[in-house]
């Protein structure tokens, strides 16, 4: 199986069930460093960085990162760090594209 960064998200339309607890745990031990919230409905990870600047251009990157693959998340940043939440607005829960996106946003950081 390929790396999930590798992957493309598929669109969601809805009517599909999210992931449950357990299957979202085996697919978090492929991402480094993101927590399951919110009753394992979300995907989280707070980023820190040395000033506002370099949080507000991650900010953009993860924009365009979704915009490219149509899979948002919600992000908030300020001086120093960048908060991105992963959901599947659509199923109120998770899916595989979030750990996807996940997978993505660390390849950013890895740049």
């Amino acid at each position: 199986m390929s790396p999930l960064h590798h992957k493309t998200c598929i669109p969601c339309q809805g009517g599909v069930p999210s992931l449950l607890s357990q299957e979202a745990e085996a697919l978090l031990k492929d991402i480094e460093h993101w927590q399951l919230i919110d009753d394992a409905t979300k995907l989280y990870q707070k980023f820190e960085f040395a000033n506002f600047i370099d949080a507000q251009n991650f900010a953009i990157q993860v924009g365009q990162l979704a915009e490219t693959e149509n899979h948002h998340p919600d992000i908030c940043y300020g001086w120093g760090y960048c908060a991105v939440t992963f959901f599947t607005h659509k199923i109120g829960g998770l899916h595989e594209n979030d750990f996807i996106m996940a997978a993505k946003v660390d390849q950013l950081v890895s740049k």
